[in-house]
């Protein structure tokens, strides 16, 4: 058990896929589980030689297969971030639902982060607003929902603090969009201009691509 869970460690690290389930606050955990597990592994190897046969019985061994059985999902799962069919079911991301308030001045680039914290706060809305007009080059998936016009789209990325399981949404409404061009999930870069209407923030699109996924897909407060 503790080298199946180790493997999964150094197979996350191996594979490049830490991104996918943690922040860059726990990614940490990660390279020392890995060494930690490994460490256990091999002594726990070395003490349990006995000359006297132990049997497995029942119990330990459904315990056992419980604790390996997400070893076995997580390898069998492809590579994959959490995407659009999640989306409505999040909550929207606010600068104090991490445990802190988010501040910018006038000379701050405004990001996702900003935008989301904007949408859920008075105050945000109030600051964000001193910034209309200004230039944006967002980077997120592309996400409608069923009254989204063809010529829009919502601009996503999630937000962890600790790991995916506490993901939250940042989102932002893009308008002169090409009806069609973009599918659902499709990560695209947004260039553009940025206007508050108080909680509601649109971006008037100048150009928009299709791009890579991050390697970094979610965003860390």
């Amino acid at each position: 058990m503790l080298a199946a869970w180790a493997f999964l460690f150094w197979f996350l690290i191996l594979a490049d896929r830490v991104n996918l389930y943690l922040s860059t606050r726990t990614s940490w955990v990660v390279p020392m589980a890995a060494v930690v597990l490994s460490v256990a592994a091999v002594g726990r190897f070395v003490v349990a030689h006995s000359a006297r046969p132990e049997s497995l019985d029942l119990r330990e061994g459904v315990v056992m297969s419980l604790l390996v059985a997400p070893v076995v999902v997580l390898l069998a799962l492809p590579p994959a971030t959490l995407g659009t069919f999640s989306a409505p079911k999040k909550a929207t991301y606010s600068g104090s639902s991490a445990g802190f308030y988010w501040t910018f001045d006038e000379t701050s680039e405004v990001n996702l982060l900003m935008v989301a914290a904007a949408q859920t706060s008075d105050e945000g809305s109030q600051v964000l607003a001193k910034r209309a007009g200004s230039e944006v080059d967002f980077v997120g998936f592309v996400a409608r929902n069923a009254d989204t016009p063809s010529d829009e789209l919502l601009l996503t990325r999630y937000v962890i603090t600790c790991c995916a399981a506490d993901a939250t949404v940042a989102q932002v409404r893009v308008v002169n969009v090409t009806p069609g061009l973009f599918d659902q999930e499709d990560w695209v870069e947004v260039k553009g201009i940025i206007y508050p209407i108080g909680r509601q923030v649109i971006v008037v699109a100048s150009s928009i691509e299709e791009a890579p996924r991050p390697d970094r897909p979610y965003l860390t407060p």
